[in-house]
């Protein structure tokens, strides 16, 4: 059986719970790689494809930190969407418009983070996550 102290040391050990925006043709395939290269990052990443960047809402992301994530992470498309010439300025404007939303409710805008991710760029993804945890677990210990 577990004690109280135990299971209190366990959620402290957790490492940050990461919710990542991907998309179906750019960022999932470099993010496969990653786990088929065995790279590592947290097990504590959830992947959620689209199909753009731009499908993103500003208020999913409020929604997931408020229902637990430590942080979310938009592996955007950049330039290289195939449904929108202009995706990366209207990613630009959701991750503004999400960082107000998270302002206005209190919360560090610090737990949202976007980087271009192509689709194969396995390694980069792996750093910009393993970065991420990192400075969300500085987050959680101040």
């Amino acid at each position: 059986m577990t004690t109280v102290q135990e299971a209190g040391a366990a959620v402290a050990e957790r490492q940050p719970r990461v919710l990542v925006f991907s998309t179906n043709g750019i960022s999932d395939p470099g993010i496969d790689l990653a786990g088929s290269l065995h790279m590592h990052y947290s097990p504590e990443v959830v992947v959620v494809s689209l199909p753009c960047t731009s499908a993103v809402r500003p208020d999913w992301v409020l929604f997931a930190l408020e229902q637990g994530f430590d942080g979310v992470f938009i592996a955007s498309d950049g330039d290289e969407c195939a449904y929108l010439s202009d995706c990366a300025r209207r990613s630009a404007r959701i991750l503004a418009r999400a960082q107000d939303l998270l302002a206005e409710h209190g919360i560090d805008d610090r737990r949202l983070r976007m980087a271009a991710i192509c689709s194969v760029c396995a390694e980069s993804f792996a750093r910009q996550v393993r970065e991420f945890t990192a400075a969300l677990a500085t987050l959680a210990a101040a």
